[in-house]
């Protein structure tokens, strides 16, 4: 696979950051977060896989959280502030655990590391998105996963948008094993518990309950770990509360 198309915001040459986005969005929206950081950091931020303008997965081996996740750590070459969002805050978790040493920081996003807290409404989403893959219905598989995790109006995309998603729902549906399953042994005994980088999981007050339950099991087992619920946001507050998150990612900053 091709290198990553990788944004960057002008910032504190001294002090880099690298930003990964969620499923199904792309890299731009780290940027009102970036400029709020200026004076602090430097956020690079890479399209992944199949996103923005990076290249397409193209499938088979490597899985699709592992080719992230290598993608991703080859952006690292000197210890940095790692910031993820939804499934880009699973794959930085896992270079965390993979290399304690890469980071000064860490701040988790609404984590959707699904094994470390199964909850039965999120499986039953699941089991229905890749029972309309299976039907060949990937707009509706789209719109389902989305009218959950995506926090926008499906019927206001254009043909185009609507088209993008329907493909990318199927990077969702390839990420099941490693977020559901935890495939990636992100979980694996003292893996955590190395992790001793300041840590912060951030958490919408409106997000699906699943997010809370993620954020209680991955902090029982972290040894610097702080919690914050931004008021009134949903999953996507990396897009709706960029203020509130750059705030509270400033505050993970001064902890390291």
């Amino acid at each position: 696979m091709s290198a990553l198309h990788l944004r960057r915001w002008p910032g504190n040459e001294d002090r880099p950051a690298l930003a990964l986005h969620c499923m199904m969005g792309n890299a731009v929206y780290w940027g009102p977060i970036a400029e709020a950081l200026r004076d602090r950091v430097r956020i690079s931020a890479p399209d992944l896989p199949g996103h923005g303008q990076s290249p397409d997965w193209p499938g088979g081996t490597p899985d699709y959280h592992t080719a992230v996740t290598r993608a991703a750590a080859a952006l690292i070459d000197r210890p940095l502030d790692l910031i993820g969002h939804s499934m880009g805050a699973t794959v930085a978790l896992r270079i965390a655990v993979a290399a304690p040493e890469a980071l000064r920081s860490l701040t988790l996003i609404e984590p959707v590391l699904f094994a470390a807290a199964p909850e039965a409404q999120n499986d039953a989403l699941m089991k229905d998105v890749a029972a309309r893959l299976a039907a060949g219905e990937d707009a509706e598989a789209a719109r389902a996963f989305l009218g959950i995790w995506g926090g926008i109006d499906w019927d206001s995309q254009t043909a185009a948008g609507k088209a993008r998603l329907a493909r990318q729902i199927h990077l969702v549906q390839a990420s099941n094993q490693a977020l559901r399953q935890d495939s990636a042994n992100i979980l694996r005994p003292e893996g955590l518990e190395a992790i001793d980088a300041p840590v912060l999981i951030v958490m919408g007050e409106d997000s699906p309950a699943v997010i809370p339950a993620i954020a209680d099991a991955l902090a029982a087992r972290l040894p610097d770990v702080a919690r914050a619920r931004v008021p009134g946001a949903g999953h996507m507050l990396p897009i709706t509360h960029p203020r509130q998150v750059a705030e509270l990612i400033g505050l993970n900053l001064d902890r390291a």
